[in-house]
């Protein structure tokens, strides 16, 4: 057996980094085990979905690494979809429905103030054909109910039935099929919800584990009977904890919350993210990996939270800054050229810099002040002017190299007095304008001579 995943968003909105985490478990897994990852868009929903949505998604997964073995969507595939129904009416498990939502939130209502869980009671089997006749006469059209197999001979009278399956991330897991609805799986329109699409397409593309968020374990229950009902192999099921914002609220692709397109825009490594969205919730410390056959080897489900995890933001700053620190050249060449760092100094200047920044583009800073003019002017008292100037008087003769500081400075010190800060700061405040920044020794060779005397006087 091929371990077989699939990765299943609605095109109604931008990935969020929940989304991420779901799709990355998927990736890993399947990555782990030889197996392939199916990407599956779920754009059934006629109203919301949109063909640019799907396009981003598909940007989000090749920023972070995910290449799909196979696409398929859902708007392509209504005929098995039509099929699967048709099988269903005539094995008499899908049967019509004329309520109208306002009708069933007042049943709902009705059984709440009686105590009584809001659960469907079938009240549509009660229907004659003439009382459907009727119903359509006046312009009543049918949802379609999955009829759960949770009765012996009447299913006017259900009892408890229990579906049992040992999940991947939880154990064993169950749920009994009278807590639940009978399952609307064809609106009104003739659309479909997500649960029998769903169904029909795990079977025919074959998929063995389905790995997806806890907030699906309840239907877990009614998509094994429904999986029998079609005569198909339910695969294995895991439902991680779901991530929230640091207030506990839910992510939502529409709200644009923690966006792979904002996260992105914000300079962010695919790495952090990556990280972040994995192992936050999961048992060892949430560190930077470098890449995801790394991140695939710290991926466990055992020992992982129940309950939700909150998502900080601030913790992608700290793994994104470990990642650029470790960076070697030749992932950001490219981006270095595009701000103007001379090919035959990109080394020199990303070793200079790069512990200075907590992202790629902050090194754009640096550019300026190792090859450029200084955008800012040195806030210097009348003393350390003076001082300033007389250092210029005595820089060392020749190119700059890596022990030019260390002779030039040693040289101030016995020639002033001076030492430590009083000695330093002046210095890099006249060279760089800032009173921070990468180590001199290391800098100074980049700014070059003309550079320093100019900035200097």
């Amino acid at each position: 057996m091929t371990v077989t995943v699939r990765f299943a968003p609605s095109p109604t909105g931008h990935l969020h980094i929940g989304n991420l985490r779901t799709a990355l478990f998927n990736w890993l897994f399947a990555r782990r085990h030889g197996g392939r990852f199916v990407l599956r868009f779920d754009d059934t929903d006629r109203e919301r979905s949109r063909s640019e949505y799907a396009d981003l998604i598909a940007v989000d997964l090749v920023w972070i690494g995910v290449s799909p073995d196979r696409v398929i969507r859902q708007s392509e595939r209504l005929p098995l979809y039509d099929a699967a129904a048709e099988r269903l009416k005539a094995a008499g498990l899908l049967y019509p429905c004329y309520e109208t939502p306002e009708e069933l939130d007042r049943k709902r209502k009705r059984l709440a103030a009686r105590n009584l869980p809001p659960v469907y009671g079938r009240e549509a089997l009660r229907l004659t054909d003439a009382d459907r006749q009727a119903l359509e006469a006046k312009g009543r059209k049918p949802h379609w109910r999955f009829l759960l197999p949770n009765f012996a001979d009447d299913p006017l009278a259900p009892r408890r039935t229990e579906i049992h399956w040992d999940d991947l991330v939880r154990g064993p897991q169950t749920v009994d099929l009278a807590s639940l609805s009978d399952p609307v799986l064809v609106r009104a329109d003739g659309s479909y919800l997500y649960t029998l699409p769903s169904i029909v397409d795990d079977g025919d593309v074959g998929i063995t584990h389905v790995i997806r968020g806890d907030d699906h374990v309840t239907n877990t229950g009614v998509q094994i009977a429904i999986f029998a009902a079609l005569g198909l192999t339910a695969p294995v099921f895991g439902h991680h904890n779901l991530l929230t914002t640091l207030s506990g609220e839910g992510l939502s692709k529409r709200s644009g919350a923690l966006s792979l397109v904002s996260l992105r825009e914000a300079g962010l490594e695919p790495m952090a993210v990556a990280s972040l969205a994995v192992l936050v919730g999961l048992p060892g410390a949430i560190d930077a990996m470098p890449d995801l056959d790394e991140l695939a080897t710290r991926m466990q489900f055992e020992g992982s939270s129940q309950s939700a995890s909150k998502f900080d933001p601030s913790e992608l700053d700290r793994l994104n800054a470990d990642l650029v620190h470790a960076m070697p050249l030749v992932a950001v060449a490219d981006r270095l050229a595009a701000m103007g760092v001379p090919a035959g100094q990109a080394d020199a200047f990303w070793q200079t810099v790069r512990a200075n920044c907590a992202r790629v583009a902050d090194a754009a800073e640096w550019v300026g002040v190792a090859f450029g003019d200084l955008d800012r002017t040195p806030e210097l008292s009348g003393e350390d002017r003076q001082f300033v100037a007389a250092a210029r008087d005595s820089l060392p003769e020749g190119e700059f190299g890596p022990d030019t500081w260390r002779e030039w400075t040693g040289a101030l010190k016995q020639a002033t007095g001076r030492k430590g800060k009083a000695l330093f700061m002046p210095l890099r405040l006249a060279l760089t304008g800032r009173d921070h920044g990468p180590e001199l020794a290391a800098l100074l060779p980049l700014i070059g001579r003309q550079r320093a005397v100019a900035r200097l006087g």
